[in-house]
């Protein structure tokens, strides 16, 4: 009968091989995706496995489980999906996820996984493949979006990024007024408009930081934010469940999300809390700063929350941290008998010219835009992955059924698909 699920060993949905050995020096050019325990890791010229596949870790990273759409070379390093055997293969990949791996794997140091003894693996599947084609447009949509959120956060930073570098490090559009370019090739070439062109200068004059566009000024990044250090929070515990902060430390910041976190008092001083949006910047062992998409949560040591000052945006702010964030590492590697870190002087001695704050108001018009849409789209990917990891385990589980033919055809079905 349609719509019944049954239990079986995995053996019985699926079959796994082990993927196949390819040295680096053996590696041809090409754009067929090599799949390691941890993803795609590098391209090759020939592929060993027709696509859409599905591959997971079988020795070092294991429980994590990649679709696969094009034709590709499994490592052996991996497991893939030798035999869907009637099932659909992108929920084959969800289903996955569900699977405990770490139950199959051996004790070594390294974990390893014996497909054989996985195949063993008990398991409940939908034996009817429409249901199983639901689920999975279902949960790919919002893969789908969340992707797609991704590339779009990645190409605006990496767009504002030089932007930055280019009018505040590089000075290009001074230096090609000095070379005597026309003012429409400059515009063309460097993608501006005659109005921001018109604000830069055309000459370049001694600082302190060597030459610098004539009329601007030298500021460290503690001139142009403030530094919020966090606080101990071991210090201020939650008294229960009305008065629990989630705790952000490095990992958190590292992971994006709340994950794992510890809980705090919510009777903080408010400049302690974190909301999204926030610019989070790790002075201490792992040193990474961010724009937090995570959820509201309290203000670890160890984490500055990075606020502009007074005239300044909080792009610039940002991507000033970020270009002098390989220096500040460079400094914390050095820390020979302590945990890597920066001190607060190192702020002070990190300087960058800018313009005066009516040129500086003029410039953020275009790159104010694109910082302000990067971190919304980096928020909605957050929360369509909080919805993405909550829906699986339910749907997968067959707790929540999908019986509606329209949702495979109309994605208005379902409304918070948008």
């Amino acid at each position: 009968m349609a719509n019944e699920w049954k239990e079986c060993s995995l053996g019985d949905v699926i079959e796994l091989k082990r993927g196949y050995d390819l040295p680096q020096k053996e590696r041809l050019s090409g754009d067929v995706p090599l799949v390691s325990s941890s993803g795609v890791t590098d391209t090759h010229a020939k592929a060993m496995v027709k696509g859409p596949g599905v591959v997971t870790g079988r020795y070092g990273t294991l429980g994590q489980v990649f679709y696969v759409r094009q034709n590709f070379w499994p490592l052996n390093t991996t497991l893939y999906v030798y035999d869907f055997k009637g099932n659909d293969p992108r929920f084959i990949s969800y289903f996955l996820r569900e699977v405990d791996f770490l139950v199959y794997s051996d004790k070594a140091a390294v974990p390893g996984l014996n497909r054989n003894h996985l195949h063993q693996a008990r398991v409940r599947i939908p034996t009817d493949p429409t249901e199983q084609r639901r689920i999975a447009h279902i949960l790919g949509t919002l893969d789908d979006k969340i992707e797609n959120n991704r590339k779009t956060a990645k190409t605006l930073e990496a767009m504002a990024q030089a932007i930055f570098q280019s009018w505040f490090v590089d000075f290009d559009p001074v230096r090609a007024k000095m070379a005597g370019e026309s003012p429409e090739s400059i515009c063309k070439r460097l993608k501006l408009t005659p109005e921001i062109l018109d604000l830069f200068p055309d000459k370049l004059v001694d600082s302190e930081l060597g030459e610098i566009p004539e009329g601007w000024v030298v500021r460290s990044l503690d001139n142009i934010g403030n530094f919020l250090n966090g606080l101990a929070l071991q210090k201020f515990p939650s008294k229960g469940q009305d008065d629990a902060l989630p705790v952000i430390k490095i990992a958190q910041l590292r992971s994006g999300n709340l994950g794992g976190a510890d809980q705090a008092s919510c009777e903080i001083e408010p400049q302690y809390i974190v909301h999204d949006g926030d610019i989070l910047f790790s002075w201490s062992g792992s040193l990474e700063c961010a724009i937090w998409s995570g959820g509201t949560g309290a203000l670890n040591q160890h984490l500055f929350k990075v606020t502009p000052k007074s005239d300044y945006p909080r792009w610039l702010c940002y991507f000033g941290v970020h270009h002098f964030l390989d220096f500040f590492r460079e400094i914390a590697a050095g820390k020979a008998t302590t945990m890597g870190h920066i001190q607060r002087h190192h702020l002070s001695d990190s300087k960058l010219p800018f313009p005066c704050s009516g040129t500086l108001d003029v410039m953020n018009k275009p790159l104010s835009s694109m910082f302000e849409v990067m971190w919304m789209k980096t928020v909605e990917e957050q929360k369509l992955v909080f919805l993405r990891d909550t829906l699986l385990p339910k749907l997968i589980s067959g707790e929540i059924r999908v019986l509606d033919e329209r949702t495979i055809e109309n994605d208005r079905a379902y409304p918070w698909i948008k």
